[in-house]
């Protein structure tokens, strides 16, 4: 399968850093055994927008040039997955369920909040960023996040009345917005801002709704918003069952749906932000 067309390795020095990073995080991890629950796995989420948005700043040619190959794609995944599972090896002796100021799910969801902000401060304090060739703003980025919610919301709505997802939770309704963000925010930038897809596989989907009729009056971009939301909507369900019988490999595999979906979308914001 065709990469991504930016994806690129760092340099051997700082490949091996993060070669060494993951490998004592997840022996901190294996060895902490911190519970995984509905809370604690939403408490990535601000983790995955971290990713998102540091990519972005990476695109733009934001961050210095010492920290500049751990932001690029695929480091930046494992440059934060360094961090949030050091941070969430280090508060596996809290509890896990409970969202009280000194449970695990607050402190590993502060932590991740504290690095998002400081990314998003960066976008917008920082150096002039490069051009992307695209015409966003930042209203257009809070127009799309306003619009996400909205259509996020519905699709839950809607599927919580035709099917029982209820144990899937936060993360399931997360799962849902996630692929939203990056459906609509993807649909927009390609249509109306100018911006191209990286993705293949998207480029595929994107290209077919152009082949459509429809094309001439609402735009390309409109189908793979809709693949994005079906898919959200479709996963959580088929997990309902999966997350009932083994809620910790439920809770976790659910949570990858929502980094592939949430992470590119946050991404995809920023960047128009940027832009």
């Amino acid at each position: 399968m065709p990469l991504p067309a930016d994806f690129a390795l760092p340099p051997a020095p700082y490949l091996a850093a993060l070669a060494v990073g993951a490998a004592v995080a997840v022996a901190a991890l294996y060895r902490r055994r911190p519970r995984v629950t509905a809370a604690s796995v939403t408490a990535f989420a601000p983790w995955v927008a971290a990713g998102g948005a540091l990519y972005a700043l990476h695109q733009v040619g934001v961050p210095r040039d010492s920290l500049d190959p751990l932001f690029g794609s695929p480091a930046v995944y494992v440059t934060v997955g360094i961090l949030a599972g050091g941070v969430w090896a280090t508060v596996a002796d809290r509890p896990a369920e409970s969202w009280s100021a000194s449970g695990a799910p607050a402190l590993l969801a502060g932590a991740g909040s504290a690095l998002l902000l400081a990314a998003l401060a960066a976008a917008a304090f920082g150096p002039t960023p490069a051009g992307t060739g695209g015409g966003g703003t930042p209203v257009a980025s809070v127009a799309i996040a306003v619009v996400s919610v909205v259509v996020a919301a519905t699709a839950w709505g809607v599927l919580r009345r035709v099917r029982d997802v209820d144990a899937t939770g936060s993360v399931g309704s997360l799962a849902v917005f996630g692929h939203t963000l990056d459906g609509v925010s993807t649909a927009v930038g390609y249509d109306l801002l100018g911006f191209g897809e990286q993705t293949p596989l998207s480029r595929l989907i994107i290209d077919a709704g152009a082949a459509l009729p429809t094309a001439e009056l609402i735009g390309a971009g409109w189908l793979f918003a809709a693949v994005k939301v079906g898919l959200g909507v479709a996963v959580v369900a088929l997990f309902e069952e999966y997350v009932r019988a083994d809620p910790t490999e439920g809770y976790l595999l659910l949570g990858l749906v929502v980094a592939v979906g949430l992470g590119p979308g946050v991404h995809n914001v920023v960047l128009f932000a940027l832009a």
